[in-house]
């Protein structure tokens, strides 16, 4: 008698705490699986019903391919702070790069607090667009796969991110975000995909993670704060980028960024601090590289303080960035070209408090070198090349 009592408690607790947790299922809102027909409006709807809840809710995607054109999921309106987004299928772009055009965003969210995302494919399917940029027609810029903006406590793992049009995944003002087991690919040729883009952001991780793409596999802009990101495999890509920064005179600076146990192969930089050469009153301080494998990368430490393209908007300026307290440590390897150590600082903010630890890098069958410019510091340990600083 006791045991069928608690039997019957358990399982009364358990449809108490199904009932106060619910699952919608964008199946059940009009969601095809064939990939052809929209299904905006059925994963809008999903949201809408899981935010009408405080519960925590979880929209589920099943199996199969899902067309989306941009969605946009608001937190304004939004009572539930813990809905989970778990995918089991693949959400798929517009094959038409026109039917998104120039809004930004793919699948953007804002204002949303409590947001975690489980596994699942983006398909951007940035082919054409790519093409079109590529042959110099007037072309629309493209979107960025998926975008958090004055977003907080957001989760996301296992998520995979194909061939977005422009950005992977972006965040913009938001807090306390967790990135787990991500995996983004793009071809090494594909214009402006950077994998994960992040601005006026704090206490952001990024763990256990690879990202091959055509542009940064992570850069990092303006007021970004308190980034951790370990265990993580770079390329191809044009390495991990704290920069462009000093566009702007007013502009928040970058502090507290720790990279380790990283690897770069094939990349165009391995570890780069690139900020435009333009006054400004933004800095960037207190940097850690560590532990960071480099395979073939043309320019594995590098700091550029004079990015001027096509020398316009900025000819014989000085940066007005100040960089400060960067320490490079336990960085060995091959580069794939002579200089592999590039510190270009600015002549009238020159940087300093710049610090190299167990640093070996190799180039084929020549010393590698290295180069200093308004650059002070000091070097402890083995250091190859020889410090130039």
């Amino acid at each position: 008698m006791m045991r069928i009592l608690i039997l019957s408690l358990f399982y009364y607790s358990s449809r108490l705490v199904l009932a106060a947790n619910p699952t919608y299922n964008v199946q059940s809102y009009g969601a095809k699986s064939d990939g052809k027909s929209d299904c905006t409006k059925a994963f809008l709807s999903a949201w809408g019903a899981a935010c009408a809840t405080t519960a925590p809710a979880t929209i589920y995607v099943p199996p199969g391919r899902y067309l989306l054109r941009n969605a946009y999921f608001s937190g304004s309106v939004c009572n539930n702070t813990a809905i989970t987004i778990r995918i089991d299928g693949t959400l798929v772009a517009p094959s038409d790069y026109n039917a998104i055009g120039n809004i930004g965003s793919w699948l953007k969210f804002e204002r949303a607090t409590g947001v975690s995302i489980y596994g699942g494919t983006l398909d951007g399917q940035g082919t054409k667009l790519w093409a079109c940029k590529n042959s110099g027609n007037n072309c629309p810029k493209g979107a960025t796969s998926l975008a958090f903006y004055n977003s907080n406590n957001i989760r996301i793992n296992s998520l995979v991110s194909l061939n977005s049009q422009m950005f992977h995944i972006l965040f913009d003002g938001c807090r306390n975000v967790n990135l787990s087991n991500v995996r983004v690919s793009a071809p090494g040729n594909s214009p402006n995909t950077d994998g994960i883009h992040i601005h006026q952001s704090s206490d952001v991780t990024i763990t256990n993670s690879h990202i091959a793409t055509g542009d940064d596999c992570v850069s990092i802009g303006p007021g970004a704060s308190n980034l951790w990101i370990e265990n993580f495999d770079c390329g191809p890509g044009h390495g991990i980028s704290i920069g462009s920064l000093g566009w702007d005179m007013n502009e928040a600076g970058v502090k507290n960024v720790t990279v380790k146990t990283a690897t770069f192969t094939g990349t165009e930089n391995g570890v780069r601090v690139k900020t435009w050469a333009r006054p400004s009153n933004g800095f960037v301080t207190n940097v850690v590289f560590q532990h960071l494998v480099m395979v073939n990368v043309q320019n594995p430490v590098i700091i550029d303080q004079n990015y001027c393209p096509d020398h316009q908007a900025c000819p014989h300026q000085g940066s007005g960035v100040k960089i400060s307290n960067v320490r490079y440590e336990d960085i060995h390897g091959t580069s794939a070209t002579q200089v592999a150590v590039k510190f270009d600082c600015s002549q009238t903010r020159p940087c300093s408090g710049i610090r190299l630890d167990g640093v070996n890098l190799t180039f084929r069958d020549k010393p590698a070198t290295a180069s200093c410019s308004n650059a002070g510091g000091s070097a402890d340990g083995v250091v190859n090349p020889s410090s130039c600083l």
